[in-house]
């Protein structure tokens, strides 16, 4: 009898601790999956951006290449530093920080207009954005026991998937029908409101 009852009070338990994970999951799993598609899509919009931003600037080939990757050097040499700062800040502030700033950085890609600010402004992103991502899994470890952070690790990451399937769509649609809206290229466009989201995600995750 009193076997019996240990095993139900064990599973009443896990019941209760079944119903506050799930209750967690939705509070900020779908939250970071969100803030991580316009990650991708501020990280990727270069390459839909290329043929008319190219154009209008007139930049060869090597200068938008060059200008495209520095977008992973400032990511490398930051993720580092960033990291630490998030572990001596916290979670919250500083992955806020960093969607907030790296979504202003893109958004001022509308406004370049030579070599060196698309130089600058590429390097920059990469820079505001390092740590985004160890700074999400980090956040889970202060939310889930071992046992359960596999899982909602990869919901996070497989979350990749749904960013290639939203971005392509998203920027054909903002090339295609505001080239030329008041007085704007369809690139300008594509920079600004695919930036606008992070910062609003910036201030939600900061509250």
């Amino acid at each position: 009898m009193a076997t019996q009852t240990a095993a139900l009070d064990t599973r009443a338990r896990e019941l209760s601790e079944d119903a506050l994970y799930r209750k967690v999951n939705w509070r900020i799993v779908p939250l970071f999956i969100l803030c991580f598609l316009f990650a991708y899509l501020d990280r990727v919009n270069i390459s839909f951006a290329k043929l008319e931003m190219q154009s209008d600037l007139g930049f060869s080939d090597t200068v938008y290449g060059l200008g495209a990757s520095l977008f992973f050097v400032g990511y490398f040499l930051f993720e580092v530093p960033s990291n630490m700062l998030l572990h001596k800040i916290g979670a919250r502030v500083w992955i806020a920080r960093i969607m907030i700033t790296w979504g202003l950085t893109s958004a001022c890609m509308m406004l370049v207009q030579g070599e060196f600010w698309f130089y600058t402004l590429r390097f920059l992103i990469g820079v505001m954005e390092a740590g985004f991502v160890p700074g999400v899994l980090y956040f889970f470890t202060q939310w889930y026991p071992a046992g359960r952070r596999a899982r909602v690790n990869s919901y996070f990451k497989s979350s990749i998937c749904l960013c290639g399937v939203v971005g392509g769509p998203l920027a054909g649609l903002i090339l295609g029908t505001l080239d030329g809206a008041h007085g704007l290229a369809g690139w300008k466009w594509l920079f600004l409101l695919e930036a606008l989201p992070s910062i609003v995600l910036g201030f939600v995750v900061l509250w």
